[in-house]
């Protein structure tokens, strides 16, 4: 049986204690900075792939944040356009009201032109809101683009009114909406999407009337755009006693084609007569519109027939017919072709402010889809590098235990000298 003689040095005990105890204090150290920090991982060396995860996650909430800003912007934007467009449609049915007021037969021309005065008013109003701005300056109804002011007029040139600017309407995203709403949408009007012409009918005396009704688009991918005039000729007893007969021409002002003589055989001498434009004889030269002529012709009685570039021609119409109607059949005239116009436009007024409060429910929709977004990156980094609490207080314990008890054992072993025994 053999017998094992192990010789460990002091020296050696000593540096095995300090080891043990600065590996103790260090994470010791480590664990206090976790706790004081609130995060498991304080450096990339720490744990890499934890640390690229939570910045990735950061670096992702910085930009919703950043598209949230822009969104707020858009937002307030839009709001504005919104309000400016109801303004708008508020002014419009006052101008209506005003109108309908000024087709009465009792009135006399002064009564008519305090009328077109306070017309004269709101269409003023009409165009300052139209050209409103937002609190950076932008138009609000700006479209894809235009001047400081996006609607230019009353011009001296034709059209009367112009949009100056690009039509049309910037597409949202999943994180943004536009800053501008498309004014030349609102307030412009197009004769193959609307159709919108204005009849005139020349002096008619007292004496008798002579009408139309609103002209009617019946297919608007037909409609040219072109002017024209009818001109009533041949005006006489008809075949038949009590009656009379008309005829009248059609003439294309913008391309100056004529087209044949229309007979209106055997009407009432007595009563007004209703005429359908156009007759299927020259329906080929009247393209996609329809309308009637209500009254009592008479040669050289001519009707002009123009489209309407804008609402805001639509409201000079009005305020230019009544204004200057030398008597009731004028202002009659001027009330009903202002009236059907101005409907067409509050229905485009109506349908882009519709637009403009989706955009604002958009809006609303994505600032929920980011918050979302927001509290799942937020849980992302979280997790990768934020320190359990309680498993970090109770490690710190631990440790801390285990440094105090190294303490005790190094100051022990320090005293365990054999010089302590000689002697």
């Amino acid at each position: 049986m053999s017998t094992n003689i192990y010789r460990v040095g002091t020296a050696n005990m000593y540096d095995n204690a300090l080891r043990n105890l600065g590996a103790r204090q260090t994470s010791l150290t480590s664990l206090q900075e976790n706790l004081t920090s609130g995060k498991r991982v304080v450096r990339a060396s720490d744990d890499p792939v934890s640390a690229a995860q939570a910045e990735r996650a950061l670096n992702r909430l910085s930009r919703i944040q950043t598209e949230q800003r822009a969104l707020e912007t858009q937002r307030n934007a839009i709001a504005q356009a919104e309000s400016a467009l109801g303004d708008a449609v508020g002014l419009v049915q006052n101008f209506r009201e005003l109108v309908v007021n000024a087709g009465s037969a009792t009135l006399t021309s002064n009564d008519r032109a305090t009328i077109a005065n306070q017309l004269q008013g709101l269409r003023e109003q009409l165009l300052e809101v139209a050209n409103r701005k937002d609190t950076n300056g932008i138009p609000l109804l700006g479209a894809l683009g235009s001047a400081l002011a996006p609607f230019l007029g009353p011009l001296s040139s034709s059209p009367d009114y112009r949009f100056d600017g690009l039509p049309g309407q910037t597409a949202s995203n999943g994180v943004t909406i536009p800053g501008t709403v498309d004014g030349d949408a609102a307030f412009m009007f197009d004769p193959n999407r609307d159709g919108v012409y204005t009849a005139g009918v020349s002096n008619i005396p007292n004496t008798r009337q002579l009408t139309t009704t609103a002209i009617t688009p019946v297919d608007k991918s037909l409609i040219t755009g072109d002017n024209y005039t009818i001109t009533f000729s041949a005006v006489g007893p008809g075949a038949t006693p009590g009656t009379s007969t008309a005829t009248y021409t059609l003439t294309n002002t913008t391309t100056g084609a004529v087209s044949a003589p229309v007979v209106v055989p055997d009407y009432p001498s007595d009563k007004p007569v209703t005429i359908k434009i156009p007759d299927p004889s020259i329906a080929a030269d009247f393209p996609g519109m329809t309308f009637d002529i209500t009254g009592n012709p008479d040669n050289g009685d001519t009707i002009t027939m123009q489209p309407s570039p804008s609402m805001f021609s639509t409201l000079d119409s009005a305020i230019n017919g009544i204004r200057n109607a030398p008597n009731s059949n004028a202002a009659i005239q001027a009330v009903g072709q202002t009236l059907a116009n101005m409907d067409v436009g509050l229905e485009r007024l109506h349908n882009i402010r519709g637009f403009a409060g989706e955009l604002l429910n958009r809006a609303d929709r994505i600032t929920g889809d980011q918050e979302k977004r927001s509290i799942q990156l937020e849980g992302d980094r979280s997790r990768a590098e934020d320190l359990d609490m309680i498993k970090g207080i109770s490690d710190f314990q631990n440790q801390q235990v285990g440094y105090e008890a190294a303490l005790k054992s190094y100051a022990q072993v320090q005293k365990l000298s054999l010089f302590n025994f000689i002697g």
